[in-house]
């Protein structure tokens, strides 16, 4: 009865095939990224085809990872906590369908442009003009429902993760539009309306919002919802968490500069954008601390529940990296981090380690909820945990050795003023360490694969007991 009143008030429907989505397309990133990897390692790997070059496979990695897994359990976490939150059904199903679909055909779009060497070339924005105008109309109809939704609700408070998911809506928007602008001239083929130093100005903005407003924010608003969900406790301090909303926003679109030392852009947005960097590790840091604090009380429910554990792992790697990107915006630090695999490494603590893991959290959490049945395989979530855990730490850990090795290599001179090593030195170096990489990306990706088998038995078994409850009650009826 009570699975049937939830069925009724709420719309599970698009969520649960959201959240499927997202762990079948983690999957396919992760496996596309460790390919990628082992080709840096192994080069043979190339197969001398261009459509498996590192080149034009890195960006439909890339894609993947974030906008196809990433968009998805935004997706699906967005349309399931603002009808918690907000008491009502989505304000529209049909829109919420039609986000589904178009987000899907374009993740097909760009799997099948991307390695034909259909791109702009540009960093988290390759997907050439008329898909980006796709992205533009289906990225509207999520907001859209969601806002609308908001305006219908039954109480008059918007809980804070209704807040962050907004707040990231609203800018993805503006920052996907300007970013996108293009002289279109061909089908598939089009040159961005700004050049030279503007451009670069205007794609590091979107670059870096693009890490700090979809990948921070948004997946903000599944921790605010889901660690006090899983952890059976409210937020530590609610203040703080608007606090943090407040300092993200106003914050975060200044850094986009901190990319760009030492190149031709003016010093000064460089150092402003350093320095602003700097300033955000104290409200970052706030809100881990508030999510880590939310367990208070309730730290012993991590001996057993596995789904908890990767929420509040994701704070500590959220932690460790809103500390690590402003270090290596410092131009001191820069000079030696910057082109070098170092930031590889840190891009990873903060994609495997915050966004991958909070959305894995969220999965589980909401196959559970939306089929109303516990997972299939709980020991599976426990060996998918280390193998996450670990696999991040291989990863990271030999892109920071590899990174400070190349940096170091780079500037090193003899005692007559020359380069004491050649490049093609510094590569040889690092193979040790992009081998242990693709190890590492292997370990995480067989723990997402533990996740897709488990989702899609948890939902097969949910299917099989409905059919079951079904056929007993046209018995009971007959």
């Amino acid at each position: 009865m009570v699975e049937a009143t939830l069925e009724q008030k709420y719309n599970y429907s698009v969520v649960r095939w959201f959240t499927i989505m997202s762990a079948v397309y983690l999957v396919v990133g992760a496996l596309v990224g460790v390919y990628i990897a082992s080709e840096l390692a192994w080069p043979i790997l190339n197969f001398d085809s261009p459509y498996l070059s590192f080149g034009r496979l890195r960006p439909l990695h890339t894609n993947a990872v974030i906008f196809a897994f990433g968009g998805c359990i935004l997706m699906a976490t967005a349309f399931y906590t603002v009808q918690r939150t907000c008491g009502v059904r989505l304000w529209s199903n049909r829109m919420a369908w039609f986000t589904f679909w178009g987000w899907n055909l374009i993740i097909v779009s760009a799997v099948i442009t991307l390695p034909l060497g259909l791109t702009q070339a540009k960093e988290y924005a390759e997907l050439e003009w008329p898909i980006d105008i796709a992205i533009a109309v289906v990225w509207l109809s999520y907001m859209f429902n969601f806002i609308m939704t908001i305006v219908h609700r039954k109480s008059s408070h918007i809980y804070v993760s209704n807040w962050f998911f907004l707040g990231m809506m609203v800018m993805i928007t503006y920052l996907h539009v300007v970013n996108s602008l293009a002289i279109p001239v061909s089908l598939f083929k089009s040159y961005s309306i700004f050049a030279g130093v503007q451009d670069a100005m205007i794609q590091w903005w979107w670059g870096h919002n693009a890490v700090g407003f979809y990948l921070t924010a948004g997946f903000l608003g599944i921790m605010y919802y889901f660690v006090p969900k899983q952890a059976g406790k409210p937020v530590f301090s609610y203040r703080l968490s608007v606090i943090h909303f407040w300092a993200l926003m106003f914050g975060y679109v200044w850094l986009g500069a901190h990319h760009l030392q030492y190149t031709a852009l003016p010093d000064w947005t460089g150092s402003l954008g350093a320095a602003v960097s700097m300033a955000m590790i104290i409200p970052s840091w706030g809100g881990a601390v508030n999510g880590m604090m939310t367990l208070s009380g309730a730290w012993d429910k991590l001996r057993t529940d596995y789904v908890l554990r990767f929420l509040i792992m994701s704070l500590a790697f959220y932690a460790m990296s809103v500390f690590e990107g402003p270090v290596m915006s410092l131009k001191t630090v820069n000079a030696l981090s910057h082109y070098t695999d170092w930031t590889i490494g840190h891009v990873h603590s903060g994609a495997l380690g915050w966004v991958g893991m909070v959305g894995i959290g969220a999965i589980y959490h909401l196959i559970t909820k939306t089929y109303h049945i516990e997972l299939w395989s709980t020991r599976l979530v426990n060996t998918h945990f280390w193998t996450a855990t670990i696999g991040t730490l291989v990863y990271i850990v030999a892109m920071w050795v590899s990174g400070i090795m190349q940096g170091l290599m780079w500037r090193a001179y003899d005692e007559y003023g020359t380069l004491a090593y050649t490049f093609a030195e510094s590569v040889e170096a690092m193979h040790p360490y992009y081998a242990m990489r693709a190890v590492g990306g292997a370990i995480f990706l067989a723990g997402a694969v533990m996740m897709l088998v488990n989702v899609v038995m948890t939902v097969l078994t949910a299917n099989s007991q409905g059919s079951v409850q079904k056929a007993r009650t046209a018995a009971a009826t007959a």
